[in-house]
């Protein structure tokens, strides 16, 4: 088992469940993968048990039309169903329920009240389904970010090892065997040693619980496959090259979510494709689906995804934690050379589908459409498409920065200590002419921002402010001019988040190449897999769920 996240566990203890030997190999100091860092919101329908507590009616074919309709769209344009693999969906239909219980199963516990919207898209509009673990159960500063995900992924680690499974960790997947370069079975894989070895320090991170781990610091391992490998590297949008085949937008300077812990490489989906693989559902990933691209409320710092605490094991690699914005009357956004492009309170994450989202809703009616406001996604479009001042081969977009003074400091009580901010991504001077060229210092301001840009476009605000009015943009009744030294500007670019693009499977997770042919022996799920437009965990769970037991009866 490659990847230890949300579709790891799973699969871990479905096949120790069958009687499989099982290790699992990971990249990382410690097990749980993206999924320790989420939020604990676990959307599963199709007829759980805390849906039918709770009176809910759902079933997995009516998750299943939900999962295919073609008629519902994002309020962007994006649609939300249309492009999924129709076996893919009738699989996470059939076993979502089965899914659910399996993590009661394995200690994972959920607040006792009826499934909602919270948090949730791209599951199905036709019910409720997501729910929520218990916080306070397995919650500690051991978790790198102290969130939800740790209540999901720690009960399903302590189950993991109980039962048996083994662990190496600090292990890079490198190279996955198979009998010939595009035939035959998978024989096994290679990995690197990775330690995570943080900044002042020299030892490499050590996890928190040993038992079961096996202790090795060799350069490179290889380990024979007896039944399968099963995939869970976590996607690739933390991999520049491999996201721009989908969006070419998508160059460096936009950070991947947390990819200070869970990297998302697409080391999987290469491996994979080197002996034969084949890519599928691309056009998921290439629509700006709602939640893909995202502006955080976070600022000063690129690690932006979550306000990362100081008490966090990896603290020292994230370097900051950020500000946090309450409010956007307090600040406005400008591009690389100092222009704003957009209404800056525009949110930074419009949720997608969800039930409710549509009232009416009737499956697959022509008339859904019609019905959803459209409302296109300006801070993420508009960011990309006037890429003023960029320059060959890669005409990148470049950063945004928030642009503040001392008034909106006091207004949003920051303190703005040397853990709050990174150095090279936070500035202040005593005017916005000196302010302007200090931002070249950050690595990611590939040119140089023209003093007098900035200094026209808060000008320019400033009158609007006196005006009441936004002209330009429709920001709602701007309220606050910038003009009280000194003047600040701090990284507010948006983040990649998601993959929804990735290898081709059938529905029993087996990896498929460029005939549609099975590659023996090789599994895949979550946001590696494609074929899918689930957000969240759910999906990777429920594929474990499959792929685990459908790995465990190979023949060995």
């Amino acid at each position: 088992m490659i990847g230890s996240g949300a579709l790891g566990m799973p699969a871990a203890i479905r096949a120790r469940d069958a009687g499989a030997s099982v290790i699992v190999i990971d990249t990382n100091y410690e097990v749980g993968g993206h999924a320790l860092i989420c939020g604990g919101h676990v959307a599963l329908g199709g007829g759980t048990s805390a849906q039918k507590k709770y009176n809910i009616d759902d079933s997995p074919d009516i998750l299943f039309r939900d999962l295919t309709d073609w008629s519902v769209v994002e309020v962007n344009g994006m649609p939300e169903y249309r492009y999924n693999d129709r076996g893919v969906q009738r699989a996470l239909a059939d076993n979502e329920a089965l899914s659910f219980e399996f993590l009661i199963d394995n200690g994972v516990e959920f607040v006792d009240k009826s499934p909602d919207n919270l948090g949730a898209h791209g599951i199905g509009i036709s019910a409720k389904r997501e729910n929520h673990c218990v916080w306070d159960k397995g919650q500690s500063l051991e978790s790198p970010a102290g969130a939800g995900g740790t209540s999901l992924m720690r009960p399903l680690e302590a189950s993991a090892r109980k039962k048996g499974v083994r662990f190496l960790l600090n292990y890079h997947m490198d190279l996955i065997f198979r009998e010939q370069p595009n035939a035959g079975r998978v024989l096994g894989i290679q990995a690197s040693y990775t330690p995570t070895i943080l900044p002042g320090t020299t030892s490499p991170q050590k996890s928190f619980r040993a038992e079961g781990n096996i202790d090795m610091s060799a350069k490179t391992v290889t380990l024979r496959a007896r039944k399968a490998v099963i995939i869970g590297t976590g996607g690739s949008t933390g991999n520049v090259n491999f996201r721009r085949m989908f969006d070419v937008r998508l160059t460096e300077e936009f950070p991947l979510a947390a990819g200070e812990f869970s990297p998302q490489d697409a080391s999987g989906e290469l491996a994979a494709m080197a002996i034969g693989a084949s890519l599928w559902g691309t056009a998921n990933q290439t629509f700006d689906r709602n939640g893909t691209l995202r502006k955080r409320p976070i600022i000063g710092t690129p690690t932006n995804y979550i306000e990362w605490k100081k008490e966090s094991p990896i603290f020292p690699k994230v370097g900051a934690s950020g500000l946090t914005v309450r409010n956007w009357q307090d600040a406005i956004i400008v591009n690389q050379v100092g222009r704003r492009f957009y209404n800056e309170m525009q949110d930074g994450y419009p949720s997608g589908t969800f039930h409710g989202f549509l009232d009416p809703y009737l499956q697959g009616d022509w008339r859904n459409a019609s019905r959803i406001k459209y409302t296109p996604m300006n801070y993420v479009d508009a960011a990309l498409a006037i890429n003023e001042g960029s320059t060959p081969p890669d005409y990148a977009a470049g950063p945004q920065w928030a642009i503040f003074d001392a008034e909106a400091v006091k207004r949003e009580n920051w303190n703005l200590n040397p853990t709050a901010v990174r150095p090279e991504y936070f500035f202040t001077a005593a005017t916005l002419a000196e302010l302007a060229p200090l931002l070249t210092k950050c690595p990611q301001q590939k040119v140089g921002m023209p003093a007098a840009n900035l200094e026209e476009t808060v000008k320019r605000y400033n009158q609007m402010v006196g005006l009441g009015v936004d002209q330009d943009f429709g920001k709602p009744s701007p309220l606050h001019k910038i003009e009280t030294p000194p003047f600040y500007a701090a990284w507010a670019t948006f983040t990649v988040h998601d993959t929804y693009a990735g290898l081709r499977i059938n529905m029993n997770c087996q990896v498929m190449d460029m005939k549609g042919e099975v590659i023996p022996g090789l599994y895949c799920g979550g946001e590696s897999a494609a074929g899918c437009s689930q957000h969240g965990v759910g999906r990777a769970i429920t594929q474990g769920y499959i792929a685990g037991k459908e790995a465990a009866a190979e023949p060995g």
